[in-house]
């Protein structure tokens, strides 16, 4: 190594190892931000699109997304409150309600939007309109396992109150047969709020984590040139020292 670039071997060992890991999460986080942006894409295509009929979107293989058009009615008796939803940083829980729609003869499960529950000792009041409805939504396809801390505890009352949407669970129970899809209602009457996002992180906030990762790769490089230069100049000021004796 060059005399003029002594920065040691442990620094040499934490740099080998941590300058590599900084730059790959930098460009991970890269990676991601062009995974939403495309994800994104395909979301504002499909919903601009037409809607389709409940029967279309039971034989397509990629679902999410999809505009539909529902003819039917509301079941009015087995509603789920999906608790721990939050908006504009209030408090509250998500409608969803059992649709029969009148083409396919399929049962589907509508999330109709956020209500506010600021009192938890007073349940949240709804309403459920009645006869046929004519609606658009959207087929919302949860990226993952949705997380819980813990299981739902039994519960044979109505409306339930739950902390995760198991479609198929509910349509086994209730005996009915329906599409294993959670549909999100487009701003309507029967809508309340629907402002849901597509991606819970957007481009944005990966690129921002991007240029931290790589601001602290370039950090460490810069910290371990100024100790390499340092401890350089620091020896050679010895050497100079010891040669006057």
């Amino acid at each position: 190594m060059s005399r003029g670039f002594r920065p040691g071997l442990l620094p040499s060992l934490l740099v080998a190892a941590l300058l590599p890991l900084l730059v790959g999460l930098g460009f991970w986080q890269l990676s991601r931000a062009e995974e939403k942006r495309l994800l994104l894409a395909s979301y504002e295509a499909r919903r601009t699109a037409a809607p389709i009929s409940v029967g279309e979107l039971e034989r397509s293989l990629d679902p999410a997304y999809r505009r539909v058009l529902l003819q039917g009615y509301f079941d009015t008796r087995h509603s789920l409150l999906l608790d721990n939803r939050t908006h504009a940083g209030q408090p509250g829980v998500e409608l969803l309600q059992p649709f029969y729609d009148q083409s396919s003869g399929l049962w589907l499960l509508v999330n109709r939007g956020w209500l506010p529950w600021p009192d938890r000792r007073v349940p949240p009041t709804f309403d459920t309109p009645q006869g046929v409805q004519l609606l658009h939504a959207w087929a919302y396809v949860p990226p993952g396992a949705a997380f819980r801390l813990r299981d739902d505890p039994p519960d044979d009352g109505w409306p339930r109150l739950v902390t995760r949407v198991d479609v198929t669970g509910l349509w086994q129970q209730l005996g009915r047969g329906g599409l294993a899809l959670e549909l999100r209602l487009e701003p309507c009457e029967a809508a309340y709020h629907t402002d849901w996002p597509v991606v819970a992180m957007g481009p944005e906030k990966h690129i921002g984590y991007a240029v931290q990762w790589f601001a602290l790769a370039a950090a460490l490089l810069g910290l371990f040139i100024y100790l390499g230069v340092h401890n350089a100049r620091g020896n050679a000021h010895g050497d100079r020292h010891d040669s006057r004796y």
